[in-house]
């Protein structure tokens, strides 16, 4: 039997959702924002300016994008509301299959622009740079690094997003001692922010010739870009460039001259480095914009910080404060009691499904 009001009352709460994604998306303002970014776009000083007419252009997609997600939203809920009274007055529940697959897909579409609207940080909608770092377990944890590595290039890839690599350090027998990228994408930090902290591995190493079990652990910093030089002040004198050969496969006088810039910041102790470019003006145009993401993190989490304090919430680092744990061995999804966190499913993460991770932090965090 066909319930009707069952449907339309399903359909009122995603219409809420949407009304409420709408107010914080503030899409009602957004056209008159879209004609202002498309009249300042045609003007020709800003042709003449690439870096600020790129900035332009990728505001003018972002608005686009979200006006087109709350149009789509709201005309998948009108369909499927037409669609009811339909059914209704047909009495036909030979249709109610076709009803429940559009109803999916509004769901999914609302979904979307919902979490659009989570991400209202201020450097959420930016580019995110990612660094990994092994950490205690040997050649262990650096195959451990380069899985992770692996793992947020194929999030990336479902998600559109673009990876460039900034900078890399070879484990000693296999793997990653360390690896910098970027990931070029709308609310890339804003998804990727999530991801920060320490990630435990336990499995039976393949590198042990005993299978015993064993514990790895790397972390990973997530820094927002920062496209307004003047956001950040890097004094001359506060800082050291050094420049040296890069290594790799070399190839176009990539390692026969010194192309590889580091970077030393004095005031923070910060190095960046960066020698994936194939010019030396280009890998430094990088390491400074990596530094400046690094300097702004770090201004992120000594706000986090004091703000911690003065809740009385500071956490020692340490074992046990991993953000989240793969585990392979044993391969079942159990709580850790000793960590309070809960194990995870690692194949279906390694294949990058970490949309749901991401998710739970932004609706914990909003």
């Amino acid at each position: 039997m066909f319930k009707a009001d069952d449907y339309r009352l399903r359909l009122k709460t995603l219409a809420d959702t949407l009304s409420e994604a709408k107010y914080a998306l503030d899409v009602d303002n957004l056209g008159k924002r879209l004609s202002a970014l498309k009249e300042e776009q045609e003007q020709p000083e800003v042709w003449q300016d690439l870096e600020k007419s790129k900035k332009i252009a990728r505001e003018i997609s972002s608005v686009e994008s979200k006006i087109s997600s709350y149009k789509k939203g709201e005309s998948a809920l009108a369909d499927a509301n037409a669609f009811v009274d339909l059914i209704e007055e047909a009495d036909d529940e030979s249709l109610i299959p076709e009803l429940d697959v559009m109803i999916a897909a509004a769901e999914t579409d609302i979904e979307e622009m919902r979490i659009r609207a989570l991400l209202r940080g201020k450097y959420d909608s930016n580019n995110a740079i990612l660094n990994l770092h092994a950490g205690a377990g040997g050649t262990e944890a650096c195959d451990w690094t380069q899985m992770l590595y692996r793992m947020y290039c194929r999030y990336c890839e479902q998600q559109g997003f673009k990876v460039t690599e900034l900078d890399f350090e070879d484990g000693d027998e296999a793997g990653l001692k360390s690896v910098s990228f970027k990931v070029d994408g709308e609310n890339a930090y804003g998804f990727l922010k999530a991801e920060k902290g320490v990630h435990r591995l336990v499995r039976i190493s393949p590198f042990d010739a005993n299978k015993r079990r064993h514990t790895s652990f790397a972390s990973l910093e997530v820094m927002p870009e920062i496209e307004d030089e003047n956001e950040v002040e890097i004094r001359d004198e506060d800082i050291r460039i050094d420049v040296y050969r890069s290594s790799g496969a070399g190839g176009q006088k990539v390692n026969k001259t010194e192309t590889a810039i580091r970077i030393t910041h004095f005031p923070t102790g910060i190095v960046v480095t960066c020698q994936n470019e194939r010019s030396q003006l280009q890998n430094k145009a990088m390491a400074f914009e990596y530094l400046r993401a690094k300097l702004v993190e770090r201004q992120i989490a000594e706000r986090e910080a004091s703000d911690a304090e003065l809740k009385g919430e500071i956490k020692k680092i340490e074992w046990g404060s991993q953000i989240r744990s793969y585990v392979f061995c044993p391969y079942t999804l159990v709580k850790d009691h000793r960590t309070g966190y809960e194990n995870t499913n690692v194949q279906a993460v390694m294949d990058g499904d970490i949309q749901g991770f991401i998710i739970d932090y932004l609706k914990k965090t909003v």
